[in-house]
């Protein structure tokens, strides 16, 4: 099975161009860090790797022509959702060969439990790992994805102000983050002074995130930015598609339906193409209970990670993609992993290909708290190559 567009993965034993592998600049060493993923063992003997060079893509060997290494069929197996068959693997050789395996596919096992909820398997088996190192073993933490749905019945308000533009990407995301921690979220728009396409752009990805993830969305005070947006578009002139649509959106929540349905007409002579359907959100999570406020000047930098959470499969690549925006401007940048459960095959090789591309700009990215079972998968498409991976304690 050959996968066109994943990166070429660096040849083993060589180091990529720009920072190297597995390291990080003195100034922005971090202190205190959990083991970087390439010092730690997850082989049993010396198994074969199962990535091949092919043209500048990467080829990956049927698991039964002996690619060798337990922890390569269990990523892949996790990888794709098969917790089970995952969980069987790993269990198979450290039963077998427990005392010859790495401590990487131990590390495995035990995040395998931590992000399932089994916590009594965890337990006996975290026995089995402080006999077999002869030092005290990772504490039990709930990773699974059963906290995440317990959400909140309060709404967080996000007051934005600035420009609404492409350049803040940054401050979208952390408008996600806010939203899936809580399950709902007001933002005020308000303050906003002007908006361009990109922005626009932005904006109505985060919405369609939110909604995705089943989260509740109130925008308040939209009526200025509805008119700064009707001061773009212009019937006939089939440009700005996302500022027509945005603005459709923003009527839709200032509950202008007359006007919307004209907007709504120009837009299909526009763009010959059908327009969203009519749909009133004004009075969306109206029951919620406010507690805290957020002021998020889109104009200024967002210091902190860039965080990838949850489950990153091909259908929620976007995440990823954002990454690079993120990186725009700065020469080190940190990811949170702390909450990142799983990513599938196809999302490990976008990962790479950006990473790669940030490598090639003289940029050091580090990847932090990754549990054991993504950081296997990062390790086989060469990820710890071209940044540096730190798993979780």
């Amino acid at each position: 099975m050959v996968l066109p567009f994943f990166g070429k993965k660096p040849a083993p034993g060589t180091q990529p161009s720009g920072a190297s592998a597995g390291t990080v600049p003195s100034s922005a060493a971090p202190q205190a860090e959990p083991p970087e993923l390439s010092k730690l063992d997850f082989s049993v003997g010396d198994p074969t790797h199962a990535l091949a060079h092919c043209a500048g893509q990467v080829e990956v060997q049927e698991m039964g022509a002996g690619i060798g290494a337990a922890y390569e069929e269990a990523a892949v197996l996790y990888a794709n959702g098969n917790t089970v068959e995952a969980e069987a693997a790993l269990n198979a050789v450290l039963d077998g060969q427990g005392r010859h395996a790495g401590e990487g596919l131990w590390m495995m096992l035990l995040d395998l439990y931590r992000l399932t909820g089994q916590r009594q398997r965890f337990e006996v088996r975290v026995l089995d790992y402080a006999t077999r190192f002869e030092r005290s073993p990772p504490p039990w933490t709930d990773l699974s994805s059963a906290p995440e749905t317990a959400r909140s019945n309060v709404a967080p308000m996000v007051n934005m102000s600035g420009s609404l533009s492409g350049q803040a990407a940054a401050q979208f995301q952390q408008m996600g983050v806010i939203g899936k921690k809580s399950g709902a979220i007001r933002i005020d728009l308000g303050r906003l002074r002007s908006v361009d396409e990109n922005g626009c752009t932005l904006f109505r990805d985060l919405l369609r995130e939110l909604v995705a993830e089943r989260v509740k969305v109130s925008l308040l005070n939209c009526g200025q930015l509805a008119e700064m947006l009707a001061g773009q578009v212009r019937t006939g002139e089939p440009s700005g598609r996302d500022i027509w649509l945005l603005l459709l959106e923003m009527l839709q929540h200032t509950g202008e339906q007359e006007r919307f349905e004209d907007l709504a007409v120009d837009y299909a002579i526009t763009f010959e193409e059908s327009p969203p359907s009519w749909e009133a959100r004004v009075a969306q999570v109206a029951s919620t209970t406010m507690v805290h406020e957020v002021a998020l000047d889109l104009d200024a930098p967002v210091s902190g990670d860039f965080v990838l959470d949850g489950e990153i499969t091909s259908a929620a690549v976007e995440k990823i993609r954002k990454l690079a925006a993120h990186a725009s401007g700065l020469q080190s940048l940190g990811v949170d992993c702390g909450q990142l459960r799983r990513i599938d095959f196809v999302s490990a090789g976008t990962l790479f290909n950006i990473l790669a591309t940030l490598q090639a700009q003289g940029k050091t990215v580090v990847l932090r708290n990754v549990n054991a079972m993504v950081a296997a998968l990062l390790r086989m498409m060469g990820v710890d190559q071209v940044a540096v991976v730190l798993l979780r304690s």
